[in-house]
């Protein structure tokens, strides 16, 4: 159909978007997107028109969101890696910490970024690297332990942030400390510890010139760039360490040369560390690598519970690798959360360079699960909103429709099922309740992307739209998503099927439809005491007509005498009369004939056009039932009660 013939609200619909599809491509500030709908209103447009700029302005402004999320987490996750790598190929410690500091400030959009190191020696702590500082006694400040927003950081290896340095009165101020502060003109701070295992070596900082409130993520990306830090740090001691031991003995070639391979053989991990990491390796990747530089033993990653618990929670508690019997455990953790463990065997003794390899591994095995992690979820979320859409209705447009499935793997115009599936249990909490449900999520979540499908959280449960694959019906796969969703979950999941579907991207309204009739089946599954099960509208037959809460006839009646009605119309034939007839007869072809007035030749013809076009079992007694009650609801919908 050209554009000239599309309905003039499909056209005013199109010509709406294109002001703010230019300002997206053009990466336009967000106060722009109001000028094409204030320029209507002065221009006096009709309404309808500046309603359709009003809404394509809403669903711009979305995507923008959308997408400035999108390069905030790309650019967060790229500074991460650059930083694992900087440190992988760790020469320069300063260096390292320079780019850490700024890399924190340019992602959270601070003012300024600082990092703060504790002197042993001299019992307090000091200003290493400074990021956007103007003031020179700031950046030359000496602290007593204890003292100021980065004591308190200290002391209980925490995160603190204040909107309002001057007035928080959380921690110790003194003089020294308020004076550098002021100099600065510092008001909103968040400090993140740097540890190296349970002891904490300095704190890092990003700081506003203004009052300002730091999000939960805001903290977790300076935390994540603190344990960069502190790595970088911890990496520089052992460095220092194992010159040191080298330098005191000089004397000792065999020694020297023992010592000189440990080092290479940490240096070439990290490098292969580094190179994973930039070429998008896995984390059985970094298992395989390490073992092949620590001669004499296998790595493994192993899951969170598949490995002793007790040697995890010793390595997550120091901070290092521990022994345990035979094998070396280091923990694989991130924002204190324990993603799995790093298990060394049949290399009992492990020399200091090699457990700080194997620790080194472990870290960057945990940024490879969250970068994983970050993605799914991202995959996710997308799936989600292109079937919460389809559900909604908000978006006909068949080759947008098409594009965005396609960018998940997907085909709209394939046959598909749409889905529904709940929990059948009781929880003993809210909280419980809702871990189920994310549980029943994340894995239906799973399946759609395996079989290239889509899945959306809904109704306290969970909508799949999967492809219907060749020899399945909607009743087999029902039956096998609630099989393998109830084992993914360990909890009974009830799913309810609706008819295969056909191209849902020039129909994506039948989606709505199809996702109420999953739900009535559902419902009577349950009503039945079927739960656990899974079906489709076709295996009721009349029955879900009396479960149902929205009694579907006509879908009932095309789907038992459908056919006949459909031949009927075609051919002018009179094949539901002599069906009528042939029931009212007693199903005795000799008196349908007279009934009809044909010949009985000619009942026994149209009776097995009739057969051909149900079925052969359409004379069984559950059929029979069926097919009379569609006729008597055909009769009456057709023509009223006679």
């Amino acid at each position: 159909m050209s554009r000239d013939h599309l309905p003039s609200a499909e056209r005013s619909a199109d010509s709406a978007e294109a002001p703010f599809l230019e300002l997206l491509a053009r990466g336009a500030a967000a106060d722009a997107y109001e000028q094409p709908v204030l320029l209507a209103r002065a221009q006096g447009l009709p309404d309808g028109r500046v309603a359709a700029l009003e809404q394509a302005k809403l669903l711009a402004l979305r995507v923008r969101t959308e997408i400035e999320g999108r390069r905030r987490r790309e650019a967060e996750l790229s500074a991460l890696f650059e930083t694992a790598h900087d440190l992988a190929g760790l020469r320069d410690l300063d260096a390292v910490l320079r780019a850490i500091v700024q890399r924190a400030r340019s992602l959270l959009g601070t003012d300024i970024a600082y990092l703060s190191l504790n002197d042993a020696v001299r019992g307090d702590t000091y200003m290493r690297v400074t990021e956007g500082s103007v003031a020179a006694r700031f950046q030359q400040l000496r602290l007593g332990m204890g003292e100021g927003l980065g004591g308190l950081v200290a002391q209980t290896a925490r995160p603190y942030v204040t909107d309002d340095y001057f007035k928080d009165e959380r921690f110790q101020h003194t003089r020294t400390i308020d004076a550098g502060v002021q100099d600065e003109g510092l008001v909103a701070i968040l400090g993140v510890p740097l540890m190296i295992g349970p002891q904490v070596i300095g704190v890092l900082f990003a700081a506003d010139r203004r009052a300002r409130v730091f999000d939960r993520e805001q903290i977790a990306l300076l935390g994540s760039f603190a344990a960069l830090a502190a790595a970088a740090i911890d990496s520089a001691n052992a460095l220092t360490e194992t010159r040191s031991a080298l330098d005191r003995l000089g004397r000792a070639n065999e020694i020297i040369r023992d010592r000189s391979a440990v080092i290479e053989r940490a240096s070439d991990v990290h490098d292969r560390l580094a190179e994973l990491v930039l070429r998008g390796g896995g984390v059985h990747d970094v298992a395989a690598a390490v073992s092949e530089v620590l001669d004499g033993g296998t790595v493994e990653f192993t899951e969170p519970g598949g490995t002793p618990p007790v040697a995890v929670e010793a390595a997550r508690a120091d901070g290092h690798a521990v022994r345990h019997g035979d094998d070396w455990v280091a923990a694989v953790a991130a924002g204190g959360e324990l993603l799995g463990a790093l298990v060394l065997r049949g290399h009992p003794g492990l020399d200091p360079v090699d457990q700080r390899t194997l620790e080194r591994a472990a870290m960057v095995t945990s940024l490879l699960l969250l970068a994983r992690r970050s993605a799914s979820e991202a995959e996710q979320r997308v799936r989600g909103e292109l079937l919460d859409d389809l559900l909604d209705t908000r978006d006909r447009d068949p080759g947008l429709l098409r594009e965005r499935a396609a960018r998940l793997h997907a085909d709209l115009d394939g046959p598909h099922v749409v889905l529904a599936a709940r929990l059948d249990v009781v929880a003993a909490d809210a909280g419980q309740e809702a871990g189920a449900r994310r549980r029943l999520w994340s894995a239906a979540s799973h399946l759609a992307a395996t079989r290239h499908g889509l899945a959306a959280a809904r109704d306290g449960g969970t909508v799949l739209l999967l492809p219907l694959g060749p020899g399945d019906t909607a009743t087999t796969l029902a039956r096998r998503i609630a099989k393998e969703l109830g084992t993914a979950v360990q909890e009974a999941v009830t799913v309810g099927a609706s008819a295969p579907l056909d191209r849902l991207a020039t129909h994506p309204e039948a989606v709505a439809a199809a996702y109420t009739e999953g739900q009535r089946c559902l419902e009577a599954l349950r009503l039945l005491g079927r739960a656990g099960d899974g079906a489709a509208a076709e295996d009721f037959g009349f029955l879900g007509l009396l479960l149902a809460g929205d009694r579907d006839i006509s879908g009932f009646v095309g789907r038992t005498i459908g056919g006949v009605v459909a031949y009927d119309e075609r051919r002018g034939t009179d094949l539901l009369r002599t069906l009528d007839a042939y029931f009212a007869s007693g199903m005795s072809p000799a008196r349908t004939k007279d009934a009809l007035h044909v010949h009985v030749n000619t009942v026994a013809q149209r009776l097995e056009r009739v057969g051909r076009l149900l079925g052969e079992d359409w004379q069984s007694p559950a059929r029979i039932l069926e097919i009379q009650l569609a006729l008597r609801l055909h009769r009456l919908s057709s023509h009223g009660p006679r």
